[in-house]
Order: C-alpha cells, then structure tokens, then sequence
C-alpha cells in the first residue's frame, strides 16, 4: 500500500503554463486551495520529497516523525540496519502510532487497540485473533512506493512512479548534495545536532524563493548587513555594486538552484568566518582523507547555498526543510551541519553560528518569517481579485536580469541579484505541474527565459 495524501486530490482545471509565465507568476498560486491540492498530488505525492538524513536514525530502533507533504511519516531504522519510511497512522482505525518527534523504539505499538508493528511497517499481531478471519489482518503500514538515498539524505515518492532518484537529482542536485557531504572528511555529514521549527502564515513556494534569493539581503537584513558581514561571503553582495560580484545566481534545471558564492571567497575558510588555526585539526583531516588539491578546493569553495526541489534548502553549514500544510500556512525546520572529524571545535562553532543565523533570535530567519507573512497577506488580495490571472491584476514580477543571463552545460545563470534562481524554481513547477498524466516525471532541463 502507498501513502493516502491527508488533502483531496481533484482535478482543477488551473492553467499552469498561464499562471507561471517566463518572467511573472500569478499571485493565486500562492494562496488558492485548488493549487494546493494540485500541488500535494503532483509535487508532493508523484515526486521525491526529501524526508531526513540517515545520520538521525544511527541505531537500530531509530525513528523520526517528518511529513511528506501533508502526510506523517515515520523514518526509521529497523533491526536490520535498513531505512524505512512509514505512515505514522495505525492500518486499523489511523491512529496516531508516535506523537512524539523522535525515539527508539523495538516495533510500533498502537495505544487504541495494541496492535503492534514491525519497523519496516509488518504487522506483527493484533490482540484477539479469533476475531479475524485468518487470525490476522493481511495489512501494513502504509508506504512510499520509493524510497531513495543519496550521499546519506533520505528521499521518498508515495505514488512509486517518480522514477529513479538520479533523474530527479540530476547532475546539479547531485553536485549539490556531493559538496555538502565532502565537508566531512569522512564524506558522512551528521545532522543530529537537532531540529528547530517555526510555523509560518505564509505559502511554502515563498521559501525557495527568499532562501536563494540574492537581492533582499542588504534590505530586509539591514542590521546585519552594516554590523556583522564584513568579510563574509554577503560582502560582496551588499558592496560590490550592481553587476560588478563575482558571486552569481545559478539554475542547474530540474528545480535545483543556488547562490554560488565561490568566487567571491578571498581567503580559504572565508565562509567559516575563521582562519585555518582555529580549526587546523578540521583541515588536516580533509588533506588526508581526499588529498591535498581536493581539500585546498574544499577549503576554498566551502558548502552551497542551494535548493533542492522541491524541499530541502542547503543553508551553506545549515540543512533546512520545508513542509507545506496548508495554502497559508508552514513550518520550516532546521538543523547545523555537523561533520564528522577529530576536531571538536569546527562542530562547535557551526552550532553557535547556526544559532546566531537561523535561530529563533537570530539575524536572518526571523526578519525572513515577517517578510513572507507580509507577503502571505498581500497575496491574499491579489490572488482572489483575478484567481485565473485574466487580467493584469495579482501577478509577480521575477524578470530581473533575464535579459543578462547566460547558458551552457544545462545551466543558467547571472548576477547574484537577478531573479535566476527563482525563476529557475517556477520554471520547473510549471513543467511538474502542467504535466497532463501525473505521475511522468518531466525533463531536469532549464527552460527558455524569453519574455512572452
């Protein structure tokens, strides 16, 4: 059995091709119910999803409650060493089997009527059983029809007609998920450092955007932006001038997006805020285990700041995951990116940075939640003034720079302040979801950026 998605899936009928244009997206697909809906069967329920990473469940007996899409999941880690995904709702009368966020437990036991499960989702026995027919019930746990790995994140497909996870990821979302994983000299990240959450009255969509978009730092984080990033990687961005950065804002196609700051790093580390004395332990153990050049290049470039569609936000040395629950309304998490070394104080500082920027106090996140629920409420309007994008009413610009960017190798990109990356993600939203038998997954390439 596969996942039952919580939102009624019905046809609507939406003009995705009209809604999402080259250069403009219409306001109702932020807040209309019916893309919603459309959105948890073609995106969440047909695709990959990303669901945790296998560093969260180390020991046999590991689980961790997430969601795909609207739907609760437990991942865990059986006896076996294996990886599964399950439904967190009992196959007997859904009830929730563990309303907790994470635990280790020998098999799932429901608390309605005992009926009790393997890890992978097996039922083991229901009390009672002359009152079934064959003493017990032919059922499971609802699955995923795939669940895939890559360089230890864990992703799953409900439907099971996604295809293999290498064409989801294609070339640039592997490339991605490669270079955060070669910052642990092992080439194992640990993302156990813990989760923080906030729910927020905004559309999901909004948070792909804002999480790679180049543009609003030197506005919207203002305070940080003339105390603390001097030298950073941001400094670039704030100082150097329209069209005069080295950074660039890239679509690899297939949804997968990022701000790439390499070429705007001066010095090595320049990205950990610290030079190489303060965690020499760290950079010795990346020229042993991948050699001297590789680890100089590891050095230097530091992790992406990325997105892989259509829910996982490489924040350089932060992981965060998206998860839509309603129109207006969702929760993003995050975690510090954790690496496996025999230096101590690397981990240490990536926690206290994490915290300075992504917690509940922190410079940026915050500043982005007010952002997106000001924009939530302005949406609200737009979008039920014209929710079939009729008129010239309710659509948002996302032409910046599209006249300057540049192609070749399946990529595109431009100044860091253009609007690539966002349009990079609507552009492969609207292949997903224009597609007319759902289900076939669409092609990784960058659609054409012409105004029309």
């Amino acid at each position: 059995m596969v996942l039952a998605a919580e939102t009624p899936i019905v046809g609507t009928g939406k003009d995705y091709t009209h809604l999402v244009q080259d250069y403009r997206v219409h306001g109702s697909l932020y807040t209309d119910p019916a893309v919603f809906a459309d959105e948890m069967k073609r995106i969440f329920t047909d695709g990959w999803v990303f669901v945790g990473h296998e560093s969260e469940i180390r020991n046999g007996g590991d689980w961790v409650a997430r969601r795909l899409g609207t739907e609760r999941v437990l991942m865990a880690r059986t006896h076996d060493g294996e990886i599964s995904v399950v439904a967190n709702r009992c196959a007997h009368r859904g009830t929730t089997l563990c309303p907790q966020s994470e635990g280790n437990n020998r098999n799932f036991r429901c608390p309605y009527h005992a009926w009790t499960y393997d890890l992978d989702g097996t039922l083991l026995g229901a009390p009672f059983p002359k009152g079934f027919v064959n003493e017990k019930p032919d059922v499971r746990l609802d699955q995923p029809g795939q669940v895939g790995i890559y360089r230890g994140f864990v992703f799953a497909n409900q439907s099971g007609t996604a295809g293999p996870l290498a064409e989801h990821l294609g070339p640039g979302g592997s490339d991605l998920l490669d270079r955060a994983a070669d910052m642990s000299p092992t080439g194992r990240l640990r993302l156990d450092g813990g989760w923080i959450g906030q729910r927020v009255d905004s559309n999901w969509k909004m948070w792909p955007e804002s999480d790679n978009d180049g543009y609003h730092i030197i506005f919207a984080h203002e305070s940080l932006a003339s105390s603390l990033l001097a030298g950073s990687q941001y400094e670039d961005v704030i100082l150097g001038g329209e069209g005069q950065t080295k950074s660039v804002a890239r679509d690899y196609g297939g949804g997968h997006v990022e701000l790439d700051f390499r070429r705007s790093y001066t010095t090595e580390l320049a990205w950990l805020g610290a030079p190489r004395s303060k965690v020499g332990a760290y950079c010795d153990d990346l020229e042993v285990a991948y050699g001297a050049e590789k680890a100089k290049s590891i050095m230097w470039d530091g992790p992406p700041h990325a997105f892989v569609f259509p829910n996982l936000f490489l924040g350089e040395m932060n992981i965060a995951r998206i998860d839509p629950l309603a129109p207006g309304l969702t929760e993003h998490y995050h975690t510090p990116l954790l690496v496996e070394t025999s230096d101590p104080g690397i981990n240490r500082r990536v926690v206290l940075q994490s915290e300075a920027a992504m917690g509940p106090a922190s410079f940026f996140l915050p500043e982005d939640v007010v952002i997106a629920e000001r924009m939530h409420r302005a949406f609200d309007v737009s979008g039920a003034a014209d929710p079939y994008g009729h008129t010239d009413r309710g659509w948002v610009e996302l032409g910046r720079g599209i006249e300057r960017e540049q192609s070749g190798d399946g990529q595109r990109w431009s100044d860091v302040t253009d609007e690539t990356t966002s349009r990079g993600f609507w552009h492969h939203y609207r292949a997903v979801m224009s597609v007319e038998s759902i289900g076939t997954a669409p092609s990784n390439g960058s659609s054409g950026n012409g105004q029309g």
